[in-house]
């Protein structure tokens, strides 16, 4: 897709986010175990999805952040927090209404991630996604 040729080099995700504060690491650890099932030989497991939800309830200069996620227990827990949640079926369908991407082609692509594997939640139609 055009539009994301610019993603990186553009700057567009920003500034990487460091967390450097003990507090915020043992915070970050105990949820990554208790909400995500994270276990002490795997200590990457998980860590991405505790760490983001983590900083967008704590820290004020990520209020009203979006959690993008197709893991349920992911978005389980991240609208228990009352964070704001998007799924990848929501953001093909803000391309589509914003004209990023035709309906049919935004339709037949998540049928190709999820023929690759990618467990997401699919349009019943094409009709679907242009709302």
């Amino acid at each position: 897709m055009p539009a994301l040729n610019g993603l990186l080099t553009d700057g567009w995700l920003g500034t990487a986010i460091e967390i450097d504060s003990e507090p915020d690491a043992r915070e970050i650890e105990r949820i990554r175990r208790a909400v995500f099932g994270g276990t002490e030989n795997r200590p990457l497991r998980h860590l991405g999805e505790a760490q983001t939800c983590y900083v967008i309830t704590n820290w004020s200069v990520f209020a009203g952040s979006w959690w993008v996620s197709d893991d349920r227990e992911s978005l389980r827990y991240a609208r228990a927090q009352q964070i704001t949640t998007r799924e990848t079926i929501d953001l093909v369908g803000i391309a589509v209404v914003d004209g990023d991407i035709e309906a049919g082609e935004a339709f037949t692509l998540m049928r190709q991630m999820a023929d690759q594997g990618r467990r997401l939640r699919l349009p019943g139609s094409v009709a679907d996604l242009a709302c």
